[in-house]
């Protein structure tokens, strides 16, 4: 038990680095960038208020459990900007292996067990095939746009975005998982790329 108890701990101790890691993404009042962690907790919530848009396959409890550990990685890696350079940092092979080799050692200091169901859960995640992972991506997306929208224009401004990078970036997936929320919300967006 007492090296259990250890492995989860160490675990939980290291979790704690995320709330050291910057997003670009501000909060909504624009004062400051938020923290990975704080990101973290808003999705879990998001999951929870929009859970009626979700599909009737999708389990809630699931993506809130994908959405409070999809970021753990960034621990290693940091916060990769869907819209810098192009957003071809976001998706690149460097990002992606940097990203598995971060959930390999985060992940690993977990009893086996845990380690197992945490990074298949993660790689769920990440592959977003399933409905659950399919709505959890979802509302990653999401979440910064209304951040943008309450800032007066955020990380668009900062990174020049344009109303069709923000569709084929953003709202292609939202809608995938959620599209009468991606309808709502691109109706948002117009008066800023008007």
């Amino acid at each position: 038990m007492t090296e259990r108890l250890s492995a989860q701990f160490a675990f939980l101790n290291e979790a704690d680095r995320l709330k050291s890691v910057l997003r670009a993404t501000t909060l909504c009042d624009g004062s400051r960038r938020e923290n990975s962690g704080e990101h973290s907790w808003h999705l879990a919530l998001y999951a929870m208020v929009l859970a009626d848009q979700a599909g009737p396959e999708v389990r809630i409890d699931r993506v809130i459990r994908m959405l409070l550990i999809h970021d753990l990685v960034e621990i290693d890696v940091g916060d990769v900007p869907i819209h810098s350079a192009n957003g071809a940092a976001h998706a690149s092979t460097e990002t992606q292996a940097a990203e598995q080799r971060a959930a390999d050692r985060i992940f690993g200091l977990l009893p086996p067990d845990q380690a197992a169901t945490f990074r298949a859960l993660w790689d769920e995640f990440e592959a977003a095939e399933t409905p659950d992972a399919v709505f959890a991506k979802s509302l990653d997306r999401v979440q910064p746009v209304m951040a943008n929208l309450q800032s007066g224009g955020g990380t668009w401004i900062t990174y020049n975005v344009t109303a069709e990078q923000l569709e084929t970036r953003v709202g292609a997936k939202v809608a995938r998982g959620a599209p009468l929320l991606w309808d709502w919300v691109k109706a948002q967006t117009k008066s800023f790329f008007a």
